[in-house]
């Protein structure tokens, strides 16, 4: 979800600083692990879309599948590629809108990951996502992605108020219920140092979220095409329950 607010930074270095400091390392480790158990077999070429600063595709490069990752914000796509300068993985960046997908190249599973078909601002946009995805897979190849659960968004989110500081910078982040049904806006600010005069400068952000029941996912995705999907959670291979947090769909062509 982090993607679009820190797009407006001005510094490369410190953007990068930020944006993992404030992600979770582990939850690449996890997302990673999904990934492997679920791509169709044998598979090669991996799509990740809203790739952000690059982590997860140069972890599925390192691990042998020929990766593009694809991102909207121009900022995040240079901050991949000296990422992968560093690693040398072969994972491929490029900038692009996921509402715009197309069959030139087609991939053998794409995936989506930290909630960014949340960021869709209705069920038409999220309808256009699917179809350009399902157009980008080869035959049997798979669709991975994960939304908030109802429950995070409606409970969990609710009056949700979190603070994160280093010496470097400082981040507040406040979540309330949205005006439309399951969805949540959060307002994000940060206090950035300047590395020459070490003063602080404020940035304030207001994102919004939905999600949407189940049933409704699945609806689109058949729509669009796609002929069987298994719902799972929380990073495992467990149904969800009425308390789970993130759900995760694999989608097969």
């Amino acid at each position: 979800m982090y993607q679009a607010w820190l797009s407006k930074m001005a510094s490369y270095e410190t953007f990068a600083k930020i944006y993992d400091e404030v992600m979770d390392d582990q939850l690449y480790e996890e997302w990673l692990a999904f990934t492997k158990r679920h791509l169709p077999k044998n598979p090669k070429r991996i799509l990740e879309l809203a790739c952000g600063t690059g982590i997860l595709s140069v972890k599925l490069a390192q691990a042998g599948f020929d990766v593009t990752g694809l991102d909207l914000s121009s900022e995040m796509v240079e901050l991949a590629k000296k990422r992968e300068a560093e690693f040398e993985s072969g994972a491929k960046f490029i900038e692009g809108d996921m509402l715009e997908l197309s069959d030139d190249t087609l991939y053998d599973a794409v995936t989506c990951y930290s909630d960014s078909l949340c960021y869709m601002p209705d069920k038409e946009a999220l309808l256009q996502a699917f179809a350009g995805v399902y157009l980008s897979l080869k035959e049997n190849g798979q669709f991975i992605f994960d939304v908030h659960s109802i429950y995070q968004i409606e409970e969990l989110f609710k009056e949700y108020s979190y603070h994160y500081q280093t010496d470097e910078f400082a981040f507040l982040w406040e979540s309330y219920p949205g005006e439309v049904d399951f969805s949540v806006e959060h307002f994000l600010t940060f206090f950035v140092q300047d590395e020459k005069d070490e003063k602080f400068t404020r940035f304030d952000e207001l994102h919004e979220e939905r999600t949407y029941p189940i049933e409704t996912y699945r609806e689109l995705l058949e729509q669009v095409g796609f002929k069987s999907v298994e719902v799972l959670a929380d990073f495992t291979d467990d149904a969800p329950e009425e308390t789970s947090k993130r759900w995760f769909f694999v989608c097969h062509k």
